[in-house]
């Protein structure tokens, strides 16, 4: 019924806790699938460990569309390795709802791992803004998206081309086609990681101009908002 798409890069840290948090549920995955893109950790070990099938990834759309391509289950889901299902019932209750509502692509609430009173304020902040737009402009951010694989294979996955924001495009795509939705039944706790990295104000500020770029310039296809992908504990250490 349900396959996971992790893609990877440098995430020994995160991935043992998403993937413990898998084995939790109460619906298990038929697949769980791991992307990976070059890792110069333990993190293919690490998946290979906890049974999961790698397959060479790359940049964050390239490793969506890889895992993708290896699935075979109706529902795919595609989570970053930061995350984490504390709720054991999160994969039930999320493809239970989207089957009930006949939703095709859906997201949900997300909420920080983090005991600081901003962080809680961005992130409901983000929530409301994303259930006000709804399905007229969705926002479904790609470390937490449940899809049909049919919808996915229609609409050619995620392009490749874009370097920001590929998740949003995504969503505005498959809208088209598909119909779309945020949950109800669950949320998703997410890492607070890139915000101590590069700095909340600096995160805000960006989100807000590519909202604008995405609403009258369209899909973000340059490198002027230096996004990067995958996670390097020495490069942290060295910013903080």
């Amino acid at each position: 019924m349900l396959t996971i798409v992790i893609p990877t890069k440098n995430e020994e840290a995160s991935l043992p806790r998403l993937l413990e948090s898998i084995q939790k549920q109460t619906l298990l995955p038929a697949q769980i699938i791991v992307a990976d893109a070059q890792s110069t950790d333990t993190t293919r070990k690490i998946a290979t460990a906890f049974g999961a099938t790698v397959v060479e990834g790359g940049l964050i759309s390239y490793g969506r569309n890889a895992g993708a391509a290896s699935a075979s289950t109706d529902f795919i889901l595609f989570l970053d390795a930061d995350v984490e299902l504390r709720d054991p019932e999160f994969l039930e209750k999320s493809v239970g709802e989207m089957m009930e509502k006949r939703l095709d692509l859906a997201t949900c609430d997300v909420f920080p791992l983090s005991d600081q009173f901003i962080d809680h304020f961005l992130h409901k902040a983000y929530n409301t803004y994303a259930r006000a737009w709804g399905s007229l402009y969705p926002h479904a951010p790609g470390f937490c998206m449940l899809v049909r694989r049919r919808l996915h294979e229609e609409i050619g996955g995620f392009d490749e081309e874009i370097t920001f924001c590929e998740d949003h495009d995504y969503a505005r795509r498959a809208s088209e086609k598909g119909l779309f939705g945020i949950l109800r039944s669950t949320k998703i706790p997410v890492s607070i990681r890139r915000l101590d990295r590069d700095g909340r104000m600096k995160i805000a500020v960006t989100y807000l101009l590519a909202e604008l770029h995405l609403a009258f310039l369209g899909p973000i296809k340059h490198d002027k908002f230096r996004y990067s992908f995958g996670h390097s504990q020495t490069k942290d250490k060295k910013r903080s």
